[in-house]
């Protein structure tokens, strides 16, 4: 029943989307990923094919619109028409607004917003070419719930991606393409990474004022991973409209994450 359904996921270099490329291998799919790392993409692809999958591997780079439709074009050539795609790209630049520097701001808007809203209209025109369905999968943060201070950008392109993902759902009723929001709590990935160490201790101690950040629970990237897995392969007739999912605290814990890590 699965075989030969072809997976887009955008960010797949490493954590969630990496996760997301290996779980749709483990079902025999063909997945398409992109990044602009594409040294660790042939990792990631070398390990779908020992799953049991087909992966195709091509540079993308979600801020430019030509390298967006080079990748598309690309993937459908070599593994067949798309019939889901994941918009799994994030990037976020931590930082009281007034100093964080312009070009941060737009290229989190680029990447987080801009990006999805560019790879989906390509997704959508193929599936209306051919007068069949799909899924769209947008991977968000709880962020959209809970508001991140100092990180007022991130959270912004995270809430309009919901917003996004839902006005989606409607327009596109009756079509048989479905529209998920998969929002994801503390992940563990490297994510934040490229932050400044003393800007991550800083948030540590700042967040929990506001009830943020509350315990050292992270997930792993498989369980996000098994979240859109999920989503796609619910029978036709079923849609997920939004799946969030969060770690438990550690039992015992009493205090917040020492380091934060967050989904792309």
């Amino acid at each position: 029943m699965h075989n030969g359904r072809m997976v887009v996921v955008t960010g797949a270099s490493s954590g969630i989307g990496r996760a997301v490329a290996l779980g749709f291998a483990d079902l025999g799919w063909s997945v398409a990923i992109g990044a602009r790392r594409t040294d660790r993409l042939e990792e990631a692809a070398v390990e779908a094919r020992e799953r049991g999958g087909q992966a195709f591997v091509h540079s993308l780079d979600v801020t430019d619109s030509e390298s967006i439709a080079v990748f598309f074009a690309a993937a459908e050539a070599a593994l067949g028409p798309v019939d889901v795609l994941v918009n799994n790209a994030g990037v976020a630049m931590p930082g009281w607004l007034d100093r964080v520097p312009v070009a941060a701001l737009q290229r989190e808007v680029a990447t987080n917003l801009l990006g999805p809203i560019l790879m989906s209209r390509l997704a959508i025109g193929s599936w209306r070419e051919r007068g069949q369905g799909g899924d769209l999968v947008f991977v968000t943060s709880d962020a959209t719930r809970h508001p991140r201070p100092r990180m007022a950008g991130y959270t912004a392109t995270k809430a309009g991606l919901e917003a996004f993902s839902q006005a989606l759902a409607m327009e596109l009723e009756g079509s048989g393409v479905r529209s998920t929001t998969v929002r994801v709590g503390p992940t563990l990935t490297d994510f934040g990474f490229g932050w400044p160490a003393d800007d991550l201790e800083d948030l540590m101690g700042y967040w929990p004022r506001f009830g943020l950040q509350r315990h050292a629970g992270v997930l792993d990237p498989s369980a996000v991973a098994h979240a859109v897995v999920t989503a796609v392969t619910v029978p036709a007739g079923v849609h997920f409209h939004t799946i969030e999912v969060q770690p438990e605290a550690p039992v015992g814990d009493d205090g917040p994450a020492p380091i934060f890590e967050r989904p792309g």
